[in-house]
Order: structure tokens, then C-alpha cells, then sequence
């Protein structure tokens, strides 16, 4: 009985949530709008999914995972998890950079780069992969064309240049 009351009580929880986020998913900006409201201000990386449905409603937003100031690591396993669990048609991955640089890592390619080949293998497909900061600022992966015809491609980037287009909050 007791393990009936938890589910109950979790649904509750994400109910309050989603009443405070928007319910469809049109682009980055929706995107940067739910991470920000969930992770913008926290001091640590954390990293979020997404579920949508067929009609890229959100169905879920799951806490993937909580790294350091600097880092998160998280298996694709954890990921498609909650996708899997919540019936998705697609998901769409975020995470915070706590210091407010929005340049992606080495390991942010990596992960887009699994993720992106274990979603075709799940047929979950992964939409984007956005990057948030504190300042209400993103970056989307597939705005920035890192995300092309279901490949993740790398492109040289200065650090010292500002990344167009890099949205800022309205």
C-alpha cells in the first residue's frame, strides 16, 4: 500500500510542474524556457530529458542526473529510461553550464553523439540537445547545425568567439 501512495504523491509533483511550463514544444525557446524554470539557477550541471509525444507535447521531464560544478555524466541507459517509461515518441535533452559559457564540450558532442545513435536504434528519436545557462541565455544543438540528418558534426569553434545564434532570453 505504501508503495501505492509514493506513485500517487510523484504524480502530484509533476502535475504542480507542468501547470508552470508550457505544454508544447515548437522550438529551443519552449525548450530554454522549461530547463531554465526547472535548472537555470542551480550551481551544479544537471541533466535533463525531455519526453514528448507525437504531437511534441511534453509528457515528462525527468532529472536525468546531478554532476559538479563543471561536469555530469550520465549513461544513455538513464536517459532512454524515462523516455521508454514514459511512452515517448521523441526526446530532447538539456543541461545547465553553471559558469554561463554556453560552448560546448568535448563531452557535450560525445553524449549528443550516443544519444543521438541509441535514439535511431530505440526509434526515440533525440530532437535536440540544448545547453542553458543562468542568464536565461541557450544554445540548441540543432540551431547551431551540430545536430544535421541524424549525425552529430563537429565544427571548430573559437572559445574566444560568441557562438551565432546564441538566444537570449525575451
Amino acid at each position: 500500500m505504501e508503495k501505492i501512495y509514493e506513485v500517487i504523491k510523484i504524480k502530484q509533483i509533476v502535475k504542480e510542474i507542468d501547470e508552470e511550463l508550457i505544454d508544447r514544444v515548437y522550438g529551443p525557446f519552449e525548450v530554454n524556457k522549461a530547463a531554465h524554470y526547472l535548472i537555470g539557477d542551480d550551481d551544479r550541471e544537471v541533466f535533463l530529458v525531455i519526453c514528448l509525444n507525437t504531437f511534441h507535447n511534453i509528457i515528462a521531464v525527468h532529472r536525468c542526473h546531478i554532476g559538479s560544478l563543471s561536469a555530469t555524466i550520465m549513461s544513455p541507459r538513464d536517459v532512454f529510461k524515462a523516455g521508454i517509461l514514459n511512452n515517448a515518441s521523441a526526446i530532447i535533452v538539456a543541461h545547465n553550464h553553471p559558469s554561463t559559457h554556453l560552448l560546448p564540450s568535448e563531452k557535450d558532442f560525445e553524449v549528443t553523439k550516443t544519444l543521438l545513435k541509441a535514439g535511431n536504434i530505440l526509434e526515440i528519436p533525440l530532437l535536440d540537445h540544448i545547453i542553458i545557462n543562468s542568464n536565461g541565455d541557450y544554445l540548441s544543438f540543432k540551431e547551431e547545425g551540430f545536430l544535421n540528418k541524424n549525425r552529430v558534426v563537429r565544427k571548430r569553434v573559437n572559445p574566444s568567439t560568441k557562438i551565432n545564434p546564441v538566444f537570449t532570453k525575451k
